[in-house]
């Protein structure tokens, strides 16, 4: 499978996953307690429409009017005066987010009663109780139970004086509150409050959407007789909103045709279209919405209570209150937490405690009707579209990217939709999934490629492995598949470390020996030299005489790999010094040279002979810094790219050189010992060796010499001082010229 194709694949993959898990009812609850937080977050608070005012029953009412905090045991008289006010200030439609289901004193009550009928457009709460009966059969056996939802209304007086009565039930804490119900369908399909409201206040300011109804409900008699003073009679909007939520119920196209004369109609009044449009969707939707929060409590517009009973007074405050068409919802509504007696868990909660009140919560719900403006979960066909799309660009880019790129591109692109999903949100409360995509499959993506990848490596390695066990040991095969990777081709361009080993006086060892002694003593010392390499993760590549070629590979440079490979050829002198000391009879010392760049890795050879080698300028350089040893009487020698800006190990630099066959310069560094090996003595040498190394640069000789001799009392004998103290008679004899570089020229291997 081509790399496009397992990109494609895995985008395939994580799309279809996506869509999965947004079926499962879980998720669906992950996304509306944090994706609709994290939406609401991000917008902020909104500013709520004019439309709708809540009247506040609160304690600094209750203080005014020297009342007790229940306002259930509030005078209705004041109620009563309270409608009155309101009609008098215009309002459109008066709610009650109260219930009055016990009667009071007489002349209380018929005062209020009074006030709501003569009103015609007041809305009261009515409460839903569910009583459960148990069921038997022919035998008198229990076969189960059902449970009725019944709606409570207030005593009957106030019942039969109000303009609708409706439930408004919402779940109490712990519990989000987050939706609320249009139509109660387990009480009969009976209207709540706000859209019983919004029915009212539509009919009141507008009175063109039964017009318009009954233009398309010609064939649906029992709709002909709700004229538009229906509304207004004791009851009468009740009646009305369950005939026209039937009609829409049995004649679901209709909807449609409406919609469209509607925009056709009030193209030219985009509050009366958004209005009626609002209306039909409401009796044509779901049985419940998402609120659609403008922020805070007390986000919509409040006034306390008592403010409204001082309308009459015709104060300059008073003059400033205008409720002419509005919408008023009278309630509990306090701005205290220590206050408060019925708030509700929303997004909007404030830290403090403070939760929005029933009564804001009711006025959300009807401001979003009047805006049109809901929280709308896009459609079930685009989620899915979305999902698809999203995780089939998240699973293409993880897998056809590298790991940072990838997580790069992922975070950007997780960024800009969250942006987006923002905006749709913020413009016109289309909700967008957000945790599914953003953390489900952004991270299924990610950790999908990289476990396809590994998997891809492994089995590339195997092949690999299959195909190098033809040109070397089983064990050499093993590292270069665990170093190498991923090798599609017979050769292939890597970062390499070399290091290269040469054992001074062999050509003499060899002379003295028999072969058979020879090769015996030779595969002693080369189980010596190979082991630390194997122990630091680098692998053999080639053996000449006494020469050893190491290796440690990657795709690109890697510290790692650096500090591993001055760790194998530390230990490498170490066991070569252990080896001579061990009661063998011939010494044996090892020079060491370690450079690092990229390197042609792959078969070399023709017809039928091959080697799977490293080709490089990297290796032959290698065989220079090491071939440098024998000049400075050095152990081990490595190059700046190798060593630099390594942390952990004692290394002095010894200078710049143009090693023999060599062009360019390379700082070469000796490498001494780990940094908490070196003694005192060591340190101060090199201190000194740097000085002296500066004083030769600057072609200062006596100086440089006198120091370099310095480093040799110090270190008792130290063969680059030795070296540079001959370089010093030299250069003072004949100077090197005031272009000189502080370069030494090595002319021999």
């Amino acid at each position: 499978m081509s790399r496009l194709a397992k990109a494609i694949a895995l985008g395939v993959i994580t799309g279809v996953a996506g869509m999965m898990v947004s079926l499962i009812p879980f998720s669906l609850d992950v996304e509306e307690n944090t994706g609709l937080n994290i939406l609401f977050n991000l917008r902020g608070a909104r500013k709520a429409p004019a439309e709708v005012v809540v009247v506040g029953i609160d304690k600094e009412s209750a203080d005014v009017l020297n009342l007790p905090g229940d306002p259930r045991k509030w005078p209705r008289s004041l109620h009563a005066r309270l409608i009155d006010n309101l009609i008098n200030a215009g309002a459109a439609v008066i709610a009650f987010d109260i219930t009055f289901e016990e009667p009071g004193p007489a002349g209380e009550d018929r005062v209020f009663a009074e006030a709501v009928r003569k009103a015609r457009n007041v809305v009261l709460s009515s409460s839903l109780r569910g009583e459960t009966f148990s069921l038997t059969g022919r035998a008198g056996s229990p076969t189960g139970d059902v449970t009725i939802v019944k709606m409570v209304p207030p005593f009957p007086l106030l019942e039969q004086s109000a303009a609708a009565l409706a439930p408004f039930p919402l779940p109490k804490v712990p519990v989000k509150v987050s939706q609320y119900w249009t139509f109660k369908t387990a009480a009969g399909d009976t209207p709540t409050m706000p859209v019983v409201a919004f029915n009212i206040f539509v009919m009141q300011t507008c009175r063109d959407f039964l017009p318009l109804l009954e233009k398309f409900s010609s064939s649906a008699d029992y709709l002909l007789p709700l004229g538009k003073d229906a509304v207004s009679e004791n009851r009468g909007a009740e009646t009305v909103i369950r005939r026209i939520r039937e009609f829409f119920v049995n004649e679901p196209l209709t909807a449609g045709k409406m919609l469209r004369e509607a925009e056709h109609a009030y193209a030219g009044d985009r509050k009366k279209k958004r209005m009626i449009s609002s209306l039909i969707t409401t009796y044509q939707g779901m049985d419940s919405r998402y609120l659609n929060f403008y922020g805070p409590p007390r986000s919509i517009t409040t006034i306390p209570y008592y403010k409204i009973l001082q309308l009459d007074k015709d104060a300059p405050e008073q003059r400033r209150i205008d409720l002419r068409g509005k919408a008023v919802f009278v309630g509990r509504s306090d701005f205290l937490q220590t206050a408060q007696k019925d708030g509700y868990y929303t997004v909007f909660s404030r830290p403090d405690g403070l939760d929005i009140s029933g009564v804001e919560i009711m006025a959300t719900a009807f401001a979003n009707l009047v805006e049109d403006e809901p929280v709308r979960p896009v459609s079930s066909y685009a989620h899915i579209a979305l999902l698809l799309l999203w995780g089939l660009a998240m699973g293409a880019v993880c897998r056809q990217f590298p790991p940072v790129i990838a997580a790069v591109s992922v975070i950007g692109a997780s960024i800009l939709y969250l942006a987006a999903a923002r905006h749709v949100f913020a413009a016109a409360g289309t909700w967008v999934p957000v945790v599914v995509p953003l953390f489900f499959q952004t991270a299924l993506g990610f950790f999908g490629s990289v476990l396809w990848k590994y998997m891809d490596s492994n089995r590339e390695r195997d092949n690999i492995r299959k195909a190098f066990g033809y040109y070397m040991p089983d064990q050499v095969v093993d590292q270069v598949v665990k170093n190498i990777g991923n090798l599609r081709e017979s050769s292939k361009v890597v970062y390499g470390i070399c290091l290269c080993t040469d054992a001074e006086h062999y050509t003499t060892l060899s002379e003295t020996m028999d072969p058979r002694t020879l090769g015996s003593f030779m595969n002693s010392y080369f189980e010596t030299v190979f082991q630390p390499v194997r122990n630091h993760g680098g692998i053999v590549s080639n053996v000449v005489g006494d020469s050893m070629l190491a290796l440690w590979v990657a795709a690109q440079s890697e510290a790692k790999l650096k500090h591993d490979s001055c760790l194998a050829a530390l230990d490498v002198s170490k066991a070569v010094q252990d080896f001579t000391l061990s009661g063998k009879t011939v010494r044996l010392t090892t020079r060491i040279g370690l450079h690092s760049g990229h390197i042609l890795l792959g078969n070399i050879g023709a017809i039928d002979h091959y080697e799977y080698r490293p080709v490089g300028d990297i290796v032959n350089t290698a065989t220079r810094i090491e071939g440098l040893n024998k000049y400075l009487g050095t152990k081990i020698l490595a190059s700046e790219e190798l060593l630099g800006q390594l942390d952990g190990f004692m290394t002095r630099e010894i200078g710049k050189f143009i090693l023999a066959g060599k062009m360019k310069a390379l700082t070469i560094h000796e490498l001494i010992c780990r940094r908490e090996d070196c003694s005192g003595h060591q340190r101060d040498a090199c201190a000194v060796f740097a000085e002296a190394l500066d004083a030769f640069r600057r072609q200062s000789w006596d100086e440089a010499r006198d120091k370099f001799q310095q480093v040799i009392r110090i270190s008792g004998e130290d063969g680059p001082s030795r070296f540079y103290v001959g370089l010093c008679g030299q250069y003072r004899a004949h100077p090197p010229g005031e272009s000189w570089e502080g370069v030494v020229r090595m002319d021999r291997k």
